[in-house]
């Protein structure tokens, strides 16, 4: 799939089970977020790196991953450190720099770049079935595992529909401009692309019915957590009682 760029390999988080993995990622994302200081972010962005280099992971994909994210956090630079209240770090004219903010930026920074890299090396070493199969084996509504599972297969069988209908509209001349046969155009082909997803949804419900599927999906791969999980779970829960250390202490 797509989207499942990293979940192939035979390193030690690859073979984990996934189980572990979600527990451990939304543990050490809860912790970091709370925090109020730098030291415990900056211990989990370190970690976050061993936790890429543990799972051998291409870095220039994680790269790319951490743009995207610090794209948006570059917008809390500039917004915070012109808007937050507090002692003025610098001032040019009518702008100053706020010191408060440009720490609370930094702080953000810290956190958003360690929690990705947690969910990154934990989450995305996994297939999505797997992580669904997981959800529910910890107790997540099933129907909620059932939705994410069917999204994420049919998210693709909709986007090739669309595309497929746009190639028909180009093979019959349509070259989108800005005028008003154009919205319209991509407005029909929104149109088509929904009422072809709902026919198609109903003949794969007819189908999965007739197939006797009762509302579960059974998966190959049997999660068991063994010693390796275990330790890393226990190695989770002192990372996570350290921080809380380090934010109350």
């Amino acid at each position: 799939m797509t989207f499942e760029n990293f979940s192939q390999g035979n390193s030690i988080l690859h073979k984990m089970d996934s189980r572990i993995k979600i527990i451990s990622a939304v543990a050490l994302a809860a912790a970091l977020s709370v925090c109020h200081d730098y030291i415990s972010p900056g211990i989990g962005l370190l970690l976050g790196v061993i936790m890429i280099l543990t799972a051998r992971l291409r870095f220039r994909e994680v790269f790319w991953r951490l743009l995207l994210v610090n794209g948006f956090i570059a917008l809390l630079w500039v917004t915070l450190s012109l808007t937050y209240p507090g002692d003025s770090l610098f001032s040019f004219g009518p702008l100053r720099l706020s010191k408060p903010g440009i720490e609370l930026a930094a702080l953000i920074t810290l956190k958003s770049n360690a929690i990705v890299l947690f969910f990154i090396a934990l989450l995305a070493t996994s297939t999505v079935a797997d992580l669904g199969h997981a959800l529910e084996a910890i107790g997540t509504p099933r129907k909620f595992c059932l939705l994410l599972l069917f999204s994420y297969r049919y998210i693709f069988v909709i986007s090739q529909e669309y595309l497929r209908l746009n190639r028909a509209a180009k093979l019959r001349g349509f070259r989108p401009t800005t005028n008003l046969h154009t919205y319209r155009t991509y407005g029909h082909l929104f149109g088509m692309t929904l009422v072809r997803s709902w026919n198609r949804a109903g003949r794969v419900r007819q189908a999965m019915t007739l197939r006797g599927f009762h509302g579960r999906f059974y998966s190959l791969n049997v999660n068991k957590a063994g010693l390796n999980d275990l330790l890393f779970l226990m190695f989770t829960v002192i990372i996570v009682l350290g921080f809380v250390f380090i934010e109350f202490k």
